[in-house]
Protein backbone atom coordinates (compact mmCIF):
# COMPACT_ATOMS: atom_id res chain seq x y z
CA UNK A 1 0.00 0.00 0.00
CA UNK A 2 2.88 2.33 0.75
CA UNK A 3 4.31 1.79 -2.73
CA UNK A 4 0.95 2.68 -4.24
CA UNK A 5 0.73 6.00 -2.35
CA UNK A 6 4.31 6.81 -3.26
CA UNK A 7 3.52 6.23 -6.94
CA UNK A 8 0.46 8.47 -6.75
CA UNK A 9 2.43 11.14 -4.90
CA UNK A 10 5.15 11.00 -7.57
CA UNK A 11 2.55 11.76 -10.25
CA UNK A 12 1.22 14.85 -8.51
CA UNK A 13 4.66 16.00 -7.41
CA UNK A 14 6.05 15.85 -10.93
CA UNK A 15 6.04 19.62 -11.14
CA UNK A 16 8.76 19.74 -8.51
CA UNK A 17 11.29 18.38 -10.99
CA UNK A 18 14.01 21.05 -11.52
CA UNK A 19 14.00 20.52 -15.28
CA UNK A 20 10.27 21.17 -15.35
CA UNK A 21 10.67 24.36 -13.32
CA UNK A 22 13.37 25.50 -15.72
CA UNK A 23 11.10 24.89 -18.71
CA UNK A 24 8.18 26.56 -16.97
CA UNK A 25 10.23 29.61 -16.09
CA UNK A 26 11.33 29.93 -19.70
CA UNK A 27 7.75 29.60 -20.86
CA UNK A 28 6.66 32.30 -18.43
CA UNK A 29 9.43 34.58 -19.61
CA UNK A 30 8.18 34.06 -23.15
CA UNK A 31 4.67 35.04 -22.08
CA UNK A 32 5.95 38.16 -20.38
CA UNK A 33 7.87 39.18 -23.47
CA UNK A 34 4.87 38.57 -25.73
CA UNK A 35 2.24 40.20 -23.53
CA UNK A 36 -0.72 38.98 -21.56
CA UNK A 37 -4.30 38.11 -22.34
CA UNK A 38 -5.94 35.74 -24.78
CA UNK A 39 -3.43 36.43 -27.57
CA UNK A 40 -0.45 34.89 -25.76
CA UNK A 41 1.82 32.97 -28.14
CA UNK A 42 4.16 30.36 -26.66
CA UNK A 43 7.11 30.06 -29.01
CA UNK A 44 8.90 26.80 -29.76
CA UNK A 45 12.28 26.46 -28.06
CA UNK A 46 15.43 25.74 -30.02
CA UNK A 47 16.54 23.34 -27.25
CA UNK A 48 15.32 19.77 -27.57
CA UNK A 49 14.82 19.09 -23.86
CA UNK A 50 12.73 22.20 -23.27
CA UNK A 51 10.33 21.32 -26.06
CA UNK A 52 9.76 17.74 -24.99
CA UNK A 53 9.32 18.65 -21.32
CA UNK A 54 6.91 21.44 -22.18
CA UNK A 55 4.79 19.06 -24.29
CA UNK A 56 4.84 16.36 -21.62
CA UNK A 57 3.52 18.84 -19.10
CA UNK A 58 0.84 20.30 -21.34
CA UNK A 59 -0.52 16.88 -22.33
CA UNK A 60 0.04 15.19 -18.95
CA UNK A 61 1.80 12.27 -20.57
CA UNK A 62 2.26 10.51 -17.24
CA UNK A 63 -1.47 9.78 -17.12
CA UNK A 64 -2.57 10.33 -20.74
CA UNK A 65 -2.46 6.96 -22.45
CA UNK A 66 -3.11 8.05 -26.06
CA UNK A 67 -0.41 10.74 -26.32
CA UNK A 68 2.56 9.22 -28.12
CA UNK A 69 6.09 10.65 -28.26
CA UNK A 70 8.68 8.85 -30.40
CA UNK A 71 12.30 9.94 -29.96
CA UNK A 72 15.01 9.24 -32.55
CA UNK A 73 18.04 10.73 -34.32
CA UNK A 74 18.42 12.33 -37.76
CA UNK A 75 21.88 11.68 -39.22
CA UNK A 76 23.40 14.38 -41.41
CA UNK A 77 27.13 14.27 -42.32
CA UNK A 78 27.96 12.02 -39.38
CA UNK A 79 26.19 14.43 -37.06
CA UNK A 80 23.18 13.33 -35.10
CA UNK A 81 20.25 15.67 -34.41
CA UNK A 82 18.00 14.61 -31.56
CA UNK A 83 14.39 14.62 -32.75
CA UNK A 84 10.95 13.45 -31.72
CA UNK A 85 7.47 13.25 -33.12
CA UNK A 86 4.34 13.47 -31.05
CA UNK A 87 0.78 12.65 -32.02
CA UNK A 88 -2.49 11.31 -30.64
CA UNK A 89 -2.94 7.59 -31.04
CA UNK A 90 -6.07 6.77 -33.01
CA UNK A 91 -6.08 10.11 -34.83
CA UNK A 92 -3.34 9.35 -37.37
CA UNK A 93 -2.48 6.71 -39.93
CA UNK A 94 0.39 4.78 -38.37
CA UNK A 95 1.44 3.28 -41.71
CA UNK A 96 1.95 6.76 -43.15
CA UNK A 97 4.02 7.76 -40.13
CA UNK A 98 6.17 4.64 -40.36
CA UNK A 99 6.80 4.69 -44.12
CA UNK A 100 6.79 8.38 -44.98
CA UNK A 101 8.08 10.05 -41.79
CA UNK A 102 10.20 7.78 -39.62
CA UNK A 103 11.66 5.76 -42.49
CA UNK A 104 13.18 8.67 -44.47
CA UNK A 105 14.19 10.60 -41.36
CA UNK A 106 15.96 7.71 -39.64
CA UNK A 107 17.36 5.72 -42.55
CA UNK A 108 18.28 8.34 -45.15
CA UNK A 109 21.77 9.71 -44.34
CA UNK A 110 23.45 12.66 -45.99
CA UNK A 111 27.14 11.81 -46.46
CA UNK A 112 28.29 14.15 -49.23
CA UNK A 113 30.66 16.60 -47.52
CA UNK A 114 30.37 19.39 -50.03
CA UNK A 115 26.61 19.19 -50.05
CA UNK A 116 26.40 19.03 -46.29
CA UNK A 117 28.63 22.00 -45.69
CA UNK A 118 27.51 24.30 -48.45
CA UNK A 119 25.04 24.71 -51.30
CA UNK A 120 26.44 25.93 -54.58
CA UNK A 121 24.05 27.89 -56.77
CA UNK A 122 24.92 29.25 -60.21
CA UNK A 123 22.85 32.16 -61.47
CA UNK A 124 22.36 33.09 -65.15
CA UNK A 125 25.21 35.64 -64.91
CA UNK A 126 27.71 32.83 -64.26
CA UNK A 127 28.29 34.05 -60.71
CA UNK A 128 28.73 31.27 -58.16
CA UNK A 129 27.04 31.82 -54.81
CA UNK A 130 28.00 29.70 -51.82
CA UNK A 131 25.33 29.35 -49.17
CA UNK A 132 25.70 27.63 -45.77
CA UNK A 133 23.89 24.38 -45.25
CA UNK A 134 20.37 24.73 -43.77
CA UNK A 135 19.12 21.69 -41.86
CA UNK A 136 15.55 23.03 -41.85
CA UNK A 137 15.39 23.33 -45.63
CA UNK A 138 17.04 19.94 -46.04
CA UNK A 139 14.43 18.24 -43.88
CA UNK A 140 11.57 20.01 -45.63
CA UNK A 141 12.84 19.52 -49.18
CA UNK A 142 14.56 16.13 -49.00
CA UNK A 143 13.32 14.10 -46.04
CA UNK A 144 9.58 14.77 -46.11
CA UNK A 145 7.81 12.82 -48.85
CA UNK A 146 4.40 13.69 -47.41
CA UNK A 147 2.24 15.87 -49.66
CA UNK A 148 1.06 18.21 -46.87
CA UNK A 149 3.81 19.54 -44.58
CA UNK A 150 3.90 22.96 -42.95
CA UNK A 151 5.82 24.65 -40.15
CA UNK A 152 4.81 26.63 -37.09
CA UNK A 153 6.63 28.49 -34.33
CA UNK A 154 3.71 28.76 -31.90
CA UNK A 155 2.79 25.98 -29.52
CA UNK A 156 -0.87 27.06 -29.56
CA UNK A 157 -1.09 26.46 -33.30
CA UNK A 158 0.85 23.21 -33.02
CA UNK A 159 -1.42 21.85 -30.30
CA UNK A 160 -4.50 22.85 -32.25
CA UNK A 161 -3.21 20.95 -35.30
CA UNK A 162 -2.17 17.87 -33.33
CA UNK A 163 -5.60 17.71 -31.70
CA UNK A 164 -7.15 17.33 -35.16
CA UNK A 165 -4.92 14.44 -36.23
CA UNK A 166 -1.65 16.05 -37.34
CA UNK A 167 1.79 14.70 -36.40
CA UNK A 168 4.35 17.24 -35.13
CA UNK A 169 8.11 16.83 -35.64
CA UNK A 170 10.64 18.66 -33.44
CA UNK A 171 14.35 18.73 -34.24
CA UNK A 172 17.10 19.94 -31.93
CA UNK A 173 18.45 23.46 -32.73
CA UNK A 174 15.40 24.28 -34.91
CA UNK A 175 12.96 26.69 -33.17
CA UNK A 176 9.89 25.46 -34.97
CA UNK A 177 7.88 22.30 -35.57
CA UNK A 178 7.08 20.46 -38.80
CA UNK A 179 3.37 19.67 -39.03
CA UNK A 180 2.72 16.53 -41.06
CA UNK A 181 -0.83 15.78 -42.16
CA UNK A 182 -1.29 12.05 -41.63
CA UNK A 183 -4.90 11.86 -40.42
CA UNK A 184 -6.27 8.36 -40.18
CA UNK A 185 -9.04 8.32 -37.57
CA UNK A 186 -12.15 6.21 -38.00
CA UNK A 187 -15.21 7.90 -39.44
CA UNK A 188 -18.63 7.02 -40.67
CA UNK A 189 -18.95 6.34 -44.37
CA UNK A 190 -21.21 8.47 -46.57
CA UNK A 191 -24.72 7.03 -46.48
CA UNK A 192 -28.26 8.00 -47.41
CA UNK A 193 -30.02 10.85 -45.57
CA UNK A 194 -31.81 9.75 -42.41
CA UNK A 195 -34.30 12.61 -41.97
CA UNK A 196 -34.51 14.26 -45.41
CA UNK A 197 -35.23 11.30 -47.63
CA UNK A 198 -36.55 12.05 -51.11
CA UNK A 199 -37.68 9.83 -53.95
CA UNK A 200 -35.99 11.58 -56.84
CA UNK A 201 -32.63 13.14 -56.16
CA UNK A 202 -29.25 12.57 -54.57
CA UNK A 203 -28.96 9.82 -51.98
CA UNK A 204 -25.82 11.15 -50.28
CA UNK A 205 -25.71 12.82 -46.88
CA UNK A 206 -23.14 14.72 -44.86
CA UNK A 207 -21.16 12.92 -42.15
CA UNK A 208 -19.26 14.07 -39.06
CA UNK A 209 -15.92 14.63 -40.87
CA UNK A 210 -15.56 18.25 -41.94
CA UNK A 211 -13.19 17.47 -44.82
CA UNK A 212 -15.49 14.79 -46.20
CA UNK A 213 -18.32 17.32 -46.13
CA UNK A 214 -16.32 20.00 -47.96
CA UNK A 215 -15.29 17.45 -50.58
CA UNK A 216 -18.97 16.62 -51.14
CA UNK A 217 -19.67 20.29 -51.81
CA UNK A 218 -16.73 20.48 -54.23
CA UNK A 219 -18.16 17.56 -56.15
CA UNK A 220 -21.53 19.26 -56.51
CA UNK A 221 -20.14 22.73 -57.29
CA UNK A 222 -17.45 22.45 -59.92
CA UNK A 223 -16.21 26.02 -59.70
CA UNK A 224 -13.12 27.85 -58.55
CA UNK A 225 -15.42 30.55 -57.14
CA UNK A 226 -16.50 28.30 -54.27
CA UNK A 227 -14.70 29.63 -51.18
CA UNK A 228 -14.31 27.46 -48.07
CA UNK A 229 -12.73 29.38 -45.20
CA UNK A 230 -11.60 27.68 -41.99
CA UNK A 231 -12.06 29.13 -38.53
CA UNK A 232 -12.05 27.83 -34.96
CA UNK A 233 -14.76 28.32 -32.34
CA UNK A 234 -14.20 27.81 -28.63
CA UNK A 235 -11.28 28.72 -26.41
CA UNK A 236 -10.93 25.22 -24.96
CA UNK A 237 -11.67 22.72 -27.70
CA UNK A 238 -11.28 25.10 -30.71
CA UNK A 239 -13.68 23.15 -32.89
CA UNK A 240 -13.16 23.65 -36.60
CA UNK A 241 -15.81 25.38 -38.72
CA UNK A 242 -15.96 26.15 -42.41
CA UNK A 243 -17.69 29.17 -43.94
CA UNK A 244 -18.68 28.41 -47.55
CA UNK A 245 -19.93 30.82 -50.20
CA UNK A 246 -19.66 31.68 -53.89
CA UNK A 247 -17.41 34.71 -54.17
CA UNK A 248 -18.92 35.82 -57.49
CA UNK A 249 -22.53 35.51 -56.27
CA UNK A 250 -22.91 36.00 -52.49
CA UNK A 251 -23.34 39.47 -51.05
CA UNK A 252 -19.99 40.49 -49.44
CA UNK A 253 -21.83 42.18 -46.57
CA UNK A 254 -23.65 38.93 -45.80
CA UNK A 255 -20.37 36.99 -45.82
CA UNK A 256 -18.74 39.58 -43.57
CA UNK A 257 -21.66 39.44 -41.12
CA UNK A 258 -21.45 35.65 -40.84
CA UNK A 259 -17.70 35.81 -40.23
CA UNK A 260 -18.10 38.60 -37.67
CA UNK A 261 -20.63 36.67 -35.59
CA UNK A 262 -18.66 33.42 -35.60
CA UNK A 263 -15.32 35.08 -34.85
CA UNK A 264 -16.76 37.05 -31.93
CA UNK A 265 -17.99 34.20 -29.75
CA UNK A 266 -16.35 34.18 -26.31
CA UNK A 267 -17.15 30.61 -25.30
CA UNK A 268 -15.10 27.68 -24.07
CA UNK A 269 -16.42 24.99 -26.36
CA UNK A 270 -18.89 24.10 -29.07
CA UNK A 271 -19.71 20.61 -30.28
CA UNK A 272 -22.56 20.78 -32.80
CA UNK A 273 -24.08 23.06 -35.39
CA UNK A 274 -27.21 23.27 -33.24
CA UNK A 275 -25.24 25.01 -30.49
CA UNK A 276 -23.65 27.38 -33.01
CA UNK A 277 -27.05 28.23 -34.48
CA UNK A 278 -28.35 29.36 -31.09
CA UNK A 279 -25.29 31.58 -30.60
CA UNK A 280 -25.39 33.45 -33.90
CA UNK A 281 -29.10 33.77 -34.73
CA UNK A 282 -30.70 37.20 -34.56
CA UNK A 283 -33.70 36.58 -32.32
CA UNK A 284 -34.08 34.26 -29.35
CA UNK A 285 -37.64 33.29 -30.27
CA UNK A 286 -38.20 29.56 -30.71
CA UNK A 287 -38.61 30.00 -34.47
CA UNK A 288 -35.82 28.50 -36.62
CA UNK A 289 -33.80 31.25 -38.29
CA UNK A 290 -31.21 29.16 -40.11
CA UNK A 291 -31.73 26.14 -42.32
CA UNK A 292 -30.17 22.92 -41.00
CA UNK A 293 -29.80 20.22 -43.62
CA UNK A 294 -27.92 16.96 -44.07
CA UNK A 295 -28.14 17.02 -47.88
CA UNK A 296 -25.15 18.30 -49.91
CA UNK A 297 -27.30 18.86 -53.01
CA UNK A 298 -29.57 21.20 -51.07
CA UNK A 299 -26.59 23.12 -49.70
CA UNK A 300 -25.17 23.42 -53.22
CA UNK A 301 -28.45 24.90 -54.48
CA UNK A 302 -28.48 27.47 -51.68
CA UNK A 303 -24.84 28.40 -52.28
CA UNK A 304 -25.52 28.93 -55.97
CA UNK A 305 -28.48 31.10 -54.98
CA UNK A 306 -26.19 33.42 -53.00
CA UNK A 307 -26.48 32.16 -49.44
CA UNK A 308 -23.74 31.17 -46.98
CA UNK A 309 -23.19 27.68 -45.54
CA UNK A 310 -21.56 26.91 -42.19
CA UNK A 311 -20.07 23.46 -41.59
CA UNK A 312 -19.14 22.43 -38.03
CA UNK A 313 -16.74 19.56 -37.47
CA UNK A 314 -18.37 16.63 -35.70
CA UNK A 315 -21.95 17.14 -36.88
CA UNK A 316 -23.66 16.00 -40.11
CA UNK A 317 -25.97 19.02 -40.31
CA UNK A 318 -24.90 22.12 -42.24
CA UNK A 319 -26.34 25.56 -41.48
CA UNK A 320 -27.59 27.89 -44.22
CA UNK A 321 -27.92 31.65 -43.71
CA UNK A 322 -30.00 33.68 -44.16
CA UNK A 323 -33.35 31.86 -44.01
CA UNK A 324 -36.90 33.10 -44.47
CA UNK A 325 -40.13 31.53 -43.25
CA UNK A 326 -41.04 29.96 -46.58
CA UNK A 327 -37.73 28.05 -46.66
CA UNK A 328 -38.92 25.85 -43.81
CA UNK A 329 -41.90 24.68 -45.86
CA UNK A 330 -39.66 23.67 -48.76
CA UNK A 331 -38.36 20.19 -49.47
CA UNK A 332 -35.17 19.21 -51.29
CA UNK A 333 -37.29 17.37 -53.83
CA UNK A 334 -39.18 20.48 -54.99
CA UNK A 335 -36.53 21.44 -57.54
CA UNK A 336 -36.23 17.89 -58.92
CA UNK A 337 -39.81 17.55 -60.11
CA UNK A 338 -42.02 19.65 -62.37
CA UNK A 339 -43.28 22.88 -60.90
CA UNK A 340 -46.94 21.73 -61.01
CA UNK A 341 -46.17 18.79 -58.72
CA UNK A 342 -43.92 20.76 -56.37
CA UNK A 343 -46.49 23.56 -56.07
CA UNK A 344 -49.18 21.02 -55.20
CA UNK A 345 -46.95 19.67 -52.43
CA UNK A 346 -46.20 23.20 -51.23
CA UNK A 347 -49.91 23.98 -50.97
CA UNK A 348 -50.49 20.74 -49.04
CA UNK A 349 -47.70 21.64 -46.60
CA UNK A 350 -49.13 25.12 -46.09
CA UNK A 351 -52.57 23.64 -45.46
CA UNK A 352 -51.04 21.17 -43.01
CA UNK A 353 -49.36 24.03 -41.15
CA UNK A 354 -52.69 25.86 -40.78
CA UNK A 355 -54.53 22.73 -39.63
CA UNK A 356 -51.98 21.62 -37.04
CA UNK A 357 -51.74 25.17 -35.66
CA UNK A 358 -55.40 26.23 -35.59
CA UNK A 359 -57.66 23.15 -35.66
CA UNK A 360 -57.79 22.45 -31.88
CA UNK A 361 -58.30 26.14 -31.13
CA UNK A 362 -61.05 26.43 -33.73
CA UNK A 363 -62.77 23.32 -32.41
CA UNK A 364 -62.86 24.57 -28.84
CA UNK A 365 -63.95 28.09 -29.94
CA UNK A 366 -66.82 26.75 -32.05
CA UNK A 367 -68.11 24.31 -29.44
CA UNK A 368 -68.10 26.93 -26.66
CA UNK A 369 -68.84 30.31 -28.31
CA UNK A 370 -69.96 29.79 -31.90
CA UNK A 371 -72.29 26.80 -32.03
CA UNK A 372 -74.37 28.55 -34.70
CA UNK A 373 -71.61 27.87 -37.23
CA UNK A 374 -71.99 24.11 -36.89
CA UNK A 375 -74.67 22.25 -38.91
CA UNK A 376 -77.52 21.08 -36.70
CA UNK A 377 -76.91 17.35 -37.26
CA UNK A 378 -73.18 17.74 -36.44
CA UNK A 379 -74.02 19.83 -33.38
CA UNK A 380 -76.34 17.10 -32.08
CA UNK A 381 -73.59 14.51 -32.67
CA UNK A 382 -71.03 16.59 -30.75
CA UNK A 383 -73.42 17.20 -27.87
CA UNK A 384 -74.41 13.53 -27.63
CA UNK A 385 -70.77 12.38 -27.76
CA UNK A 386 -69.87 14.76 -24.92
CA UNK A 387 -72.94 14.07 -22.81
CA UNK A 388 -71.20 11.28 -20.89
CA UNK A 389 -67.84 13.09 -20.52
CA UNK A 390 -67.53 14.69 -17.06
CA UNK A 391 -64.58 16.97 -17.88
CA UNK A 392 -64.60 20.39 -19.60
CA UNK A 393 -63.48 20.46 -23.21
CA UNK A 394 -60.24 22.33 -22.45
CA UNK A 395 -59.20 19.49 -20.14
CA UNK A 396 -59.92 16.90 -22.86
CA UNK A 397 -57.80 18.69 -25.42
CA UNK A 398 -54.85 19.20 -23.06
CA UNK A 399 -54.93 15.56 -21.97
CA UNK A 400 -54.99 14.28 -25.55
CA UNK A 401 -52.33 16.73 -26.76
CA UNK A 402 -50.00 15.71 -23.94
CA UNK A 403 -50.69 12.05 -24.67
CA UNK A 404 -49.86 12.63 -28.34
CA UNK A 405 -46.57 14.30 -27.40
CA UNK A 406 -45.71 11.43 -25.06
CA UNK A 407 -46.35 8.84 -27.76
CA UNK A 408 -44.26 10.81 -30.25
CA UNK A 409 -41.35 11.26 -27.84
CA UNK A 410 -41.34 7.63 -26.71
CA UNK A 411 -41.42 6.49 -30.34
CA UNK A 412 -38.28 8.54 -31.01
CA UNK A 413 -36.33 7.35 -27.96
CA UNK A 414 -36.89 3.60 -28.28
CA UNK A 415 -35.07 1.50 -30.94
CA UNK A 416 -36.33 2.05 -34.47
CA UNK A 417 -37.79 -1.44 -34.73
CA UNK A 418 -40.17 -0.66 -31.85
CA UNK A 419 -40.86 3.00 -32.58
CA UNK A 420 -43.59 2.45 -35.15
CA UNK A 421 -45.21 -0.25 -33.02
CA UNK A 422 -45.38 2.05 -30.01
CA UNK A 423 -46.85 4.84 -32.11
CA UNK A 424 -49.57 2.72 -33.71
CA UNK A 425 -50.46 0.44 -30.80
CA UNK A 426 -50.13 3.21 -28.19
CA UNK A 427 -52.32 5.59 -30.16
CA UNK A 428 -55.03 3.02 -30.88
CA UNK A 429 -55.16 1.57 -27.38
CA UNK A 430 -54.97 4.93 -25.65
CA UNK A 431 -57.64 6.50 -27.86
CA UNK A 432 -60.01 3.54 -27.61
CA UNK A 433 -59.55 3.26 -23.86
CA UNK A 434 -60.11 6.99 -23.35
CA UNK A 435 -63.36 6.91 -25.31
CA UNK A 436 -64.59 3.75 -23.58
CA UNK A 437 -63.85 5.25 -20.17
CA UNK A 438 -65.76 8.43 -21.11
CA UNK A 439 -62.68 10.56 -20.52
CA UNK A 440 -62.82 12.18 -23.97
CA UNK A 441 -65.35 12.34 -26.78
CA UNK A 442 -64.83 10.42 -30.05
CA UNK A 443 -64.87 13.56 -32.20
CA UNK A 444 -62.03 15.01 -30.12
CA UNK A 445 -59.97 11.92 -30.93
CA UNK A 446 -60.46 12.72 -34.62
CA UNK A 447 -59.41 16.36 -34.10
CA UNK A 448 -56.26 15.45 -32.17
CA UNK A 449 -55.33 12.68 -34.62
CA UNK A 450 -55.72 15.00 -37.59
CA UNK A 451 -53.65 17.64 -35.79
CA UNK A 452 -50.84 15.17 -35.14
CA UNK A 453 -50.96 13.79 -38.68
CA UNK A 454 -50.67 17.19 -40.34
CA UNK A 455 -47.76 18.09 -38.04
CA UNK A 456 -45.66 15.42 -39.74
CA UNK A 457 -46.23 17.09 -43.13
CA UNK A 458 -44.16 20.12 -42.06
CA UNK A 459 -40.66 19.46 -43.47
CA UNK A 460 -38.56 21.32 -40.91
CA UNK A 461 -37.99 19.69 -37.52
CA UNK A 462 -37.56 22.92 -35.54
CA UNK A 463 -40.58 24.60 -37.15
CA UNK A 464 -42.61 21.58 -36.03
CA UNK A 465 -41.49 22.29 -32.45
CA UNK A 466 -42.63 25.90 -32.77
CA UNK A 467 -46.04 24.82 -34.06
CA UNK A 468 -46.46 22.36 -31.19
CA UNK A 469 -45.84 25.12 -28.64
CA UNK A 470 -47.93 27.76 -30.43
CA UNK A 471 -50.85 25.34 -30.75
CA UNK A 472 -51.42 25.46 -26.97
CA UNK A 473 -51.54 29.26 -27.11
CA UNK A 474 -54.29 29.11 -29.75
CA UNK A 475 -56.18 26.51 -27.71
CA UNK A 476 -56.29 28.76 -24.64
CA UNK A 477 -57.14 31.80 -26.79
CA UNK A 478 -60.09 29.94 -28.30
CA UNK A 479 -61.23 28.72 -24.88
CA UNK A 480 -61.23 32.15 -23.24
CA UNK A 481 -62.28 34.44 -26.13
CA UNK A 482 -63.42 32.34 -29.08
CA UNK A 483 -62.65 33.58 -32.58
CA UNK A 484 -61.76 37.01 -31.22
CA UNK A 485 -58.99 35.52 -29.08
CA UNK A 486 -57.67 33.42 -31.98
CA UNK A 487 -57.68 36.47 -34.27
CA UNK A 488 -55.78 38.48 -31.69
CA UNK A 489 -53.13 35.75 -31.28
CA UNK A 490 -52.80 35.49 -35.08
CA UNK A 491 -52.22 39.25 -35.24
CA UNK A 492 -49.52 39.05 -32.54
CA UNK A 493 -47.99 35.97 -34.13
CA UNK A 494 -47.64 37.64 -37.52
CA UNK A 495 -46.22 40.74 -35.83
CA UNK A 496 -43.52 38.63 -34.18
CA UNK A 497 -42.68 36.99 -37.50
CA UNK A 498 -42.43 40.38 -39.19
CA UNK A 499 -40.10 41.72 -36.47
CA UNK A 500 -37.51 38.95 -36.93
CA UNK A 501 -34.49 39.32 -39.19
CA UNK A 502 -32.13 36.61 -40.33
CA UNK A 503 -28.71 38.12 -41.04
CA UNK A 504 -30.28 41.34 -42.24
CA UNK A 505 -33.09 39.72 -44.24
CA UNK A 506 -36.70 40.07 -43.15
CA UNK A 507 -38.13 36.77 -41.95
CA UNK A 508 -41.30 37.19 -44.03
CA UNK A 509 -39.49 38.08 -47.26
CA UNK A 510 -40.52 38.41 -50.05
CA UNK A 511 -43.99 39.29 -48.74
CA UNK A 512 -43.02 41.74 -45.99
CA UNK A 513 -41.55 43.79 -47.52
CA UNK A 514 -43.23 42.78 -50.74
CA UNK A 515 -41.09 41.96 -53.76
CA UNK A 516 -42.30 42.01 -57.35
CA UNK A 517 -39.64 39.53 -58.48
CA UNK A 518 -41.49 36.45 -59.68
CA UNK A 519 -38.78 34.06 -58.45
CA UNK A 520 -39.09 35.27 -54.85
CA UNK A 521 -42.46 33.73 -54.08
CA UNK A 522 -43.37 30.57 -52.22
CA UNK A 523 -44.69 28.81 -55.32
CA UNK A 524 -42.26 27.89 -58.08
CA UNK A 525 -42.24 29.05 -61.66
CA UNK A 526 -41.22 26.64 -64.44
CA UNK A 527 -37.50 26.08 -64.33
CA UNK A 528 -36.98 27.90 -67.61
CA UNK A 529 -38.56 31.05 -66.12
CA UNK A 530 -36.40 31.24 -62.98
CA UNK A 531 -34.22 33.93 -64.48
CA UNK A 532 -33.38 35.90 -61.33
CA UNK A 533 -32.08 35.05 -57.88
CA UNK A 534 -34.04 36.13 -54.82
CA UNK A 535 -33.98 39.92 -54.64
CA UNK A 536 -33.88 40.00 -50.81
CA UNK A 537 -30.40 38.40 -50.91
CA UNK A 538 -29.01 41.34 -52.93
CA UNK A 539 -26.48 39.08 -54.65
CA UNK A 540 -23.63 40.25 -56.88
CA UNK A 541 -25.11 38.43 -59.86
CA UNK A 542 -28.88 38.71 -59.93
CA UNK A 543 -29.22 36.87 -63.22
CA UNK A 544 -29.47 33.10 -62.88
CA UNK A 545 -30.09 32.26 -66.52
CA UNK A 546 -30.73 33.95 -69.85
CA UNK A 547 -34.22 34.97 -70.93
CA UNK A 548 -34.06 32.21 -73.52
CA UNK A 549 -32.43 29.33 -71.70
CA UNK A 550 -33.72 26.47 -73.86
CA UNK A 551 -32.09 27.49 -77.12
CA UNK A 552 -32.57 24.00 -78.51
CA UNK A 553 -36.32 24.72 -78.53
CA UNK A 554 -36.61 28.44 -79.18
CA UNK A 555 -33.35 29.04 -80.99
CA UNK A 556 -32.38 32.67 -81.22
CA UNK A 557 -35.95 33.90 -80.85
CA UNK A 558 -36.59 36.53 -78.19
Amino acid sequence: MGKFFNAVRSIFEYKEDPSYEFVLSNANSQKESLGTGSNIKEKVFSEYNKNIEFIKDKYSTLINSDIKIREFYINVQNKQYKSFIFYIDGMINTDSINHFVLNPLMLKNMTNTSTAQEQVVTNPDKVTIVRPFDIQSYIMDSLMPQNDVSTSEDFSDIFSQVNTGVCALFVDTIPLAFLIDAKGFEKRSIATPENEFIVRGSQEAFIESIRSNTSLLRRYINSENLIIENTAVGKVNQNKCCICYMKNIANPELVAEVKYRINNLEIDSIISSGELEQLIKDSQFDLPQMIATERPDRVANYLLAGRVAIIVNGTPYVLIAPAVFSDFLTSAEDTNIQHQFSNLLKIIRLLALVITLLLPGFYIAITIFHQELIPTELLFAIVSSRSSVPFPIIFEIIIMDISLELIRESGVRVPSALGQTIGIVGGLILGEAAVSANIVSPILIIVVALTGLTAFAVPDYLLGFHLRIARFVYVFAGYFAGFFGIAFVIFVHIGILASIDSFGVSYLSPYAPFSVNSTDGYLLDPIWKREKRESFLDTIRQEREKHISMKWKFGGKS
